[in-house]
């Protein structure tokens, strides 16, 4: 389904919602904008609320804007159950020199990621905020990704799937990943394509 502008916030609670696209799209911003919303208009408690920020810092990297914190859009997001790791996400494939690299950059990622979505089943909230899924799915257990959605009443998540940010050695890793969100599209009913 192509996302609209005009997204009725509260048709995404009790159900689960994945915006997917291009960088540069607005994903982590409509994230940060559902927080905002819970928290401001629906008045939910902040505790309620368990959001698992896979995405690097903000950068631009060869022209691509690339990351970003849902904090860097919506600064009351902290007051929420933030999950967190030691150290910072890499972009994987704009950070390699060669394939080898690659892969690395994205184990590293699993690591991290896994970690904190492992402690999130152990403790799952109501609601479930997850910030650039296919960095976990570079590597990571879709089963496990689903089975962690399943736990809540609420999802609202995010992932990249484009074309700007492969380079030559990159194209099987990139074609992976975009197979693997369009499986999750068809799993998760409310699935908005930013462009």
């Amino acid at each position: 389904m192509l996302f609209q502008n005009n997204l009725n916030f509260d048709n995404c609670i009790g159900t689960y919602t994945l915006l997917y696209g291009e960088t540069n799209t607005n994903k982590t911003y409509y994230t940060g904008k559902f927080i905002q919303f819970l928290i401001e208009s629906k008045k939910i408690n902040p505790k309620e609320i368990s959001i698992l920020d896979f995405a690097p810092p903000l950068t631009i990297i060869r022209n691509n804007k690339i990351g970003g914190k849902i904090e860097d859009f919506y600064k009351n997001s902290t007051l929420c159950n933030n999950y967190s790791f030691q150290g910072e996400i890499i972009p994987p494939r704009l950070k390699a020199m060669n394939i080898k690299e690659l892969y690395e950059n994205a184990c590293n990622n699993f690591k991290k990621t896994y970690k904190i979505l492992k402690a999130f089943n152990d403790n799952p909230a109501p609601i479930l905020i997850i910030n650039d899924i296919s960095i976990y799915l570079h590597v990571g257990n879709k089963k496990l990704l689903l089975d962690s959605i399943k736990k809540v009443n609420t999802f609202f998540g995010n992932s990249y799937y484009g074309s700007s940010i492969k380079t030559d050695f990159t194209s099987l890793f990139s074609l992976r990943e975009k197979r693997i969100v369009q499986y999750l599209v068809k799993k998760i009913k409310n699935s908005y394509f930013m462009g």
